[in-house]
């Protein structure tokens, strides 16, 4: 999803403060995203879009205490996992977490190695390969946004914070309450997950 650039933090924070509506706007198209896998990853589906609305209200309501000590979407992702920790706290019933948690399938599917140990077939060095030509394939891309949307939240979230969104690794861990081992974790399963799927589409052309 493609989006004008964002203003700098100071023209950002000005116009949020004058209640522009066209400023408005564009953190909203910026941040709904990030927002709501954030709030999934910590409580899950069932609250995630509450969590998000009532982090905008906070959002707008504290801007001018903002003190600036660090970014604005810093900020405003703290914001989103304090909301769905105190939210995770409040409810009655304890939610089952599993879904969200690290999964525990291997990191590699065992039924690509023979009973000595060894590939089956070795991984597609697709690195090798033209990725210009791999990436300019609309199924592929397809293919791609069908894989990252299923990955479990916690996942995704860490992935597209740390490889869209740029965020540090310790404020990726600080922001869902792990280790930065488990964020590596996270990220691993993710990326192999692409990279099985790539490797399944360039050899039968679909995922």
């Amino acid at each position: 999803m493609s989006h004008k650039p964002l203003p700098d933090d100071e023209q950002l924070i000005s116009g949020l403060l004058k209640k522009d509506q066209a400023t408005y706007i564009i953190v909203v198209k910026h941040y709904q995203y990030i927002m709501v896998n954030l709030a999934r990853s910590i409580i899950g589906d069932a609250f995630a879009e509450e969590v998000v609305q009532e982090s905008w209200l906070s959002m707008a309501k504290g801007l001018d205490k903002f003190e600036r000590r660090s970014s604005f979407k810093t900020w405003l992702m703290r914001i989103v996992a304090n909301a769905a920790k105190s939210r995770l706290r409040r409810e009655s019933r304890q939610l089952h977490l599993g879904e969200y948690t690290l999964d525990d399938s291997p990191l590699i599917n065992p039924q690509r190695f023979n009973s000595q140990g060894h590939w089956q077939s070795p991984p597609s060095r697709w690195e090798s390969d033209d990725p210009e030509t791999l990436l300019s394939s609309q199924q592929l891309g397809d293919c791609l946004e069908k894989t990252i949307e299923k990955l479990p939240h916690q996942q995704r979230t860490a992935l597209d914070m740390y490889e869209q969104q740029e965020l540090p690794s310790q404020e990726i861990c600080n922001l869902l309450d792990i280790s930065e081992s488990n964020l590596r974790v996270l990220l691993h399963r993710a990326r192999n997950r692409i990279r099985n799927m790539i490797e399944i589409f360039h050899q039968e052309g679909t995922c």
